[in-house]
């Protein structure tokens, strides 16, 4: 059974001096100089991921592999401990070396007075998924999550704007999707390069093709 494990006791674990927590799990980069060294790396990733029945999030550049350890629903987790373990030992021993330096995470944060609203009209802009109380994700957690949080209204309210580029064929249904979520629209006189939309608290999304 899985077992959750605080961010302090997963940094001070052996074998994960490569890795960092962040929010949502821990993270590192590997510099591999070329794609095909990289791909050894990513390879040797799979067979742990598959001997320990959990997969990590991957990203293959031609001369990086950055990964990202986090058990959805949990935080940090015990196979994510033995599965940066076993990572961080397989990069070794092809003369990989970590740059953790190089991570972040990015998390758009509002600060909201009726957050079942805002939420809602971002989950319906993104095509995101709801994963807590106050947080949505891309579905392959590609990309920034977003968070929610109620405050108090204390002017001025930082207002964000985000720009949403889709197929031409898929923008009229997200943006039927806004409405049903409670949104309107702000302006669609460049329609239909894009449409700018409006939550119930003045946050703007632009959908654009």
């Amino acid at each position: 059974m899985t077992e959750q494990i605080s961010d302090s006791d997963f940094s001070a674990a052996e074998g994960v001096a490569d890795w960092r927590v962040l929010f949502w799990g821990a993270k590192t980069l590997f510099r591999t100089g070329d794609f095909a060294t990289g791909a050894k790396l990513v390879a040797a990733i799979a067979e742990h991921a598959a001997d320990l029945a959990h997969d990590p999030l991957v990203d293959l550049r031609d001369d990086t592999v950055t990964v990202q350890v986090i058990t959805i629903g949990v935080g940090l987790s015990d196979l994510d401990l033995a599965l940066a373990q076993r990572i961080s030992l397989s990069a070794a021993e092809l003369g990989i070396e970590a740059d953790p330096s190089k991570v972040q995470h990015i998390q758009v944060a509002f600060d909201t007075v009726d957050r079942e609203s805002v939420l809602g009209f971002w989950q319906a802009a993104l095509g995101y998924v709801r994963v807590s109380e106050t947080d949505i994700v891309e579905p392959n957690l590609i990309g920034p999550t977003f968070g929610f949080v109620t405050k108090e209204y204390v002017a001025p309210r930082n207002r964000i704007h985000v720009d949403v580029s889709l197929p031409h064929d898929e923008a009229h249904a997200r943006v039927d999707a806004i409405l049903d979520a409670g949104g309107r629209v702000l302006s669609d006189r460049n329609a239909p390069a894009y449409w700018s939309l409006i939550d119930s608290e003045g946050n703007v999304v632009d959908i654009a093709t």
